[in-house]
């Protein structure tokens, strides 16, 4: 609302009112704002769940310290959600297409989130939302953001125009020298393309998926297209969610893949970086910079109360948004496929649950009693029963998704 104010002032050569034109100043503007939310309004918000006892219930696990977090104060995803939202209202683009998806993706699986909140904490029921539900909210949000960019004329990117095997190039005159120079021509096209990590011929369209189809495959690939986004949103939110166990591992492991994210949306919307990393040049998605610098902004403001010995936790208003967030940035600017190792730490998670439920129903049935792989699942809670403490747990869970977060970038040069 602010960039959009001061873009009309502009007009009226109001001194300053051109710094909003900058995506540098904005994201900075952006973060700022957003660590100031969570830092300063964290708190009363906090005061404010603890005076509405909406305090965390605590199933005996038979973890060490599990009983000392009885009581404390849930739904503190509230506080990320409004350190999101507040800044990226104020300086981002809300005209911008990408903006407009990211910020329905936040509302939208917070929504989500805070029913089952709700659920458990008002209604006592400690399942919370029943999980076709959630479920469901997953998918329509994967429906709403695969059309939208299948279908939407501003989602595109911008490839180099080939002419009978030859790039075609413009004239144009030098305005410092007045000599001609040779301009590769390029143009926006409506495309399924994403990068694919470690490859020199680094790109992958959903519809080569439908290849068999012949000429007719291009009517049948937003399908492939929309049942892929569903299955990455649904996967990384779910993988946050069950990441979200122990103190400040959540937000810290979202805060290093922010992070991360950001760089990527800023080269790729960038058409120099992209075109010497040689990434696909994605046109007006230099403004997602602003919402993740929001993003970073506020896992790192909530850090501040949730890390050991916390005093909030996030609840699924927190852990589904964050998870599909992530999901959704990396789809828009055609990273998903880097999500395997950005996002290992939820991925490993997942992997756990998964294993530890299947071996353990596989071995009931053919030796009628249940085996286990791990300790317990998700794989945090492992080295919990390990007699691991909980700080180091979170602390080398970290390095590992900041060693994660390297090999994702380095990616951009390594092929």
């Amino acid at each position: 609302m602010i960039y959009h104010l001061f873009e009309y002032l502009e007009s009226f050569d109001l001194p300053g009112a051109g710094m909003f034109h900058y995506l540098s100043f904005r994201s900075a503007m952006s973060i700022i704002t957003s660590l100031i939310i969570s830092l300063l309004f964290g708190k009363r918000i906090i005061l404010y769940l603890q005076n509405k006892q909406i305090g965390e219930t605590v199933r005996d696990l038979g973890l060490e310290g599990q009983k000392q977090k009885k009581g404390t104060p849930t739904m503190g995803g509230v506080i990320i959600l409004a350190a999101i939202l507040i800044p990226v209202l104020l300086f981002g683009d809300l005209t911008n297409i990408y903006v407009l998806l990211m910020l329905l993706t936040t509302v939208w699986l917070g929504f989500v989130g805070f029913l089952d909140d709700y659920i458990k904490v008002f209604k006592k029921n400690k399942q919370g939302l029943r999980g076709k539900f959630k479920m469901l909210g997953q998918i329509v949000l994967g429906l709403i953001v695969g059309l939208t960019m299948y279908f939407h004329p501003d989602v595109v990117i911008r490839e180099k125009h080939i002419q009978e095997n030859e790039i075609a190039t413009a004239r144009v005159i030098d305005t410092e020298s007045g000599e001609m120079e040779s301009v590769v021509a390029t143009r926006d096209i409506k495309s399924t393309k994403v990068n694919v990590p470690f490859l020199k011929n680094n790109e992958f369209d959903y519809s080569d998926i439908v290849c068999f189809l012949g000429e007719k495959r291009k009517k049948y690939t937003w399908i492939v297209f929309v049942l892929a986004v569903i299955f990455i949103i649904t996967a990384v939110s779910n993988g946050a969610n069950l990441t979200d166990g122990l103190d400040g591992l959540a937000a810290g492991s979202s805060a290093i893949i922010g992070i991360t994210l950001g760089i990527l949306a800023y080269v790729s919307g960038n058409m120099i970086f992209s075109d010497y990393l040689n990434i696909m040049y994605i046109p007006h998605s230099g403004e997602l910079v602003v919402f993740i610098s929001a993003f970073i902004g506020a896992t790192i403001g909530f850090m501040w109360y949730n890390s050991y010995p916390a005093q909030v936790f996030m609840g699924d208003t927190g852990s589904l948004a964050l998870g599909g967030i992530v999901a959704v940035f990396a789809i828009l600017i055609r990273k998903e496929l880097l999500i395997p190792i950005l996002c290992g730490i939820f991925l490993v998670e997942v992997v756990s649950v998964m294993l530890q439920v299947s071996w353990f129903k596989y071995t009931r049935k053919r030796f009628g009693i249940g085996r286990r792989i791990f300790l317990m699942s998700p794989l945090h809670h492992h080295f919990q029963k390990k007699g691991y403490p909980e700080a180091k747990i979170v602390t080398r869970f970290w390095i590992v998704g900041i060693l994660l977060a390297v090999i994702t970038i380095v990616t951009l040069k390594i092929r």
